[in-house]
């Protein structure tokens, strides 16, 4: 009796733990039911996959869709629309919203907007502050949440913790692997005078290595003392990723397709569009970052998106907003590295899905496997298309890749069986829902 399945990925090219391989794959309920030679089985839906690579769902760690407090610039409908239309099935988003996610009723309030209203699947990060510390080990545990999230520069109000003080009381409270961004405020606070006024090519002048390099041999140290697992995000510099080499037992690390594309070069041409924080820097720190890569300091790739409006934008620096879009470009920017011989498509996969699954225990997703969420990212790996402002998704409607040619593009979207995005369009109503942790089922 031949086999039925709910759909069918018929003729593509399987790129996996195991390996790459020309592979049906059979999807049952949502989740993936067979892997194999499935030419005699049947199903509800068969998409022809020839021609193109199946990678296991691409994960995005990072990204700040703004809802609640700045709807303006993103919200969870919109950033998820990007998302998937560049191929991305879940994301991890952070808390930096209006009111700030930092406790339970929050953390609820952003799971109800989220379901099945985003296109793609989501947790969100709990900030950790000097005032929530005693409730961490519950927060860190509700569903849908990613884990603790620290400001330890960057940031306003109660969601920067500055102080070692408050970092140790936090680590101390963590079981889970908690993720900080690394920059030393204190000396960003006595650097503010190496600001020009219209130049943002001051930005990674004041906001310098050393304040970033400070901030993560700190974080290091305390991370140690408490015994606690700790993510270092948007790794910028070239001496951080020679330290954090030194430091793999206690500290995972994420990079960014801006710092491994980018550099202060491009300043002269994007402005503060090229604005972020940490800075885009000169050449020999993305020429290091890449070595991190390649020797397999650098875990997982994240995109930071962090829109603002062309408006916002466009205020003369240093009033002009740090960050910029990314969630919909990382899987064609980082194609484009792969065409270009600058890592593998194994690699690819490796820092998009099983990574993040492996450093922060994300259960049933991160690899294409028999009873996992049937997530998948179909690319064509020859298709040439011109990125452009127009193609984003976004709310706020641009993209620092304006423009900028690339080998390697999305063509279709596929979250927990669900056809979502295809060709370009997405093909589906949002049906979203909150990933799972191993930690907290």
């Amino acid at each position: 009796m031949s086999q039925t399945f709910d759909l069918i990925l018929k003729g593509g090219v399987l790129v996996n733990q195991d390996g790459i391989g020309a592979r049906d794959i059979g999807v049952r309920a949502g989740k993936i039911a067979e892997i194999g030679d499935l030419s005699r089985a049947s199903a509800d839906e068969v998409i022809d996959a020839k021609g193109l690579h199946i990678l296991p769902g691409v994960i995005d760690t990072q990204v700040h869709f703004r809802e609640p407090g700045a709807t303006h610039k993103e919200d969870l409908e919109t950033g998820s629309r990007a998302a998937v239309m560049g191929g991305v099935t879940a994301v991890f988003e952070m808390p930096n919203t209006n009111p700030l996610t930092t406790g339970a009723a929050e953390l609820e309030d952003k799971v109800r907007r989220a379901h099945h209203r985003m296109h793609c699947d989501f947790a969100f990060w709990v900030g950790g502050t000097h005032e929530n510390v005693k409730d961490i080990p519950e927060l860190e545990r509700l569903p849908a949440a990613a884990g603790i999230k620290v400001f330890m520069g960057s940031s306003t109000g109660a969601l920067l913790v500055a102080d070692d003080s408050g970092v140790a009381a936090i680590l101390g409270q963590t079981r889970r692997r908690a993720a900080f961004h690394s920059e030393d405020e204190y000396r960003l606070e006595e650097r503010k005078n190496l600001r020009v006024a219209g130049d943002p090519s001051s930005h990674p002048v004041w906001r310098d290595e050393e304040a970033a390099l400070k901030s993560t041999r700190r974080l290091v140290r305390i991370a140690r003392e408490q015994h606690a697992s700790i993510h270092v995000l948007h790794v910028s510099t070239a001496e951080e990723i020679d330290f954090l080499a030194q430091h793999k037992d206690v500290a995972s690390v994420e990079v960014t397709p801006q710092h491994l594309t980018l550099s202060a070069d491009d300043y002269a041409r994007l402005g503060t569009r090229l604005q972020m924080n940490p800075p885009i820097r000169a050449p020999r720190h993305r020429e290091r970052i890449w070595y991190g890569l390649h020797q397999g300091i650098a875990d997982i790739l994240g995109s930071d998106h962090a829109p603002h409006t062309l408006e916002e934008k466009a205020k003369p620096y240093p009033q002009s907003p740090s960050g910029m879009t990314g969630v919909q470009t990382l899987v064609p920017i980082m194609l484009d590295h792969v065409n270009a011989g600058r890592l593998s498509l194994e690699r690819f996969v490796d820092m998009t899905s099983a990574g993040p699954a492996r450093l922060f225990g994300i259960a049933g997703k991160g690899r294409v496997a028999v009873g996992y969420d049937a997530d998948f990212t179909l690319v064509d790996l020859k298709r040439r298309e011109t990125i452009a402002d127009q193609w984003s998704a976004s709310r706020s409607g641009w993209t620092p890749y304006d423009g900028v040619t690339v080998t390697g593009w999305p063509i279709g979207t596929i979250v927990r069986g669900q056809r979502v995005m295809w060709q370009g369009e997405i093909v589906t109503p949002g049906q979203g829902d909150a990933v799972r942790f191993i930690g907290s089922l």
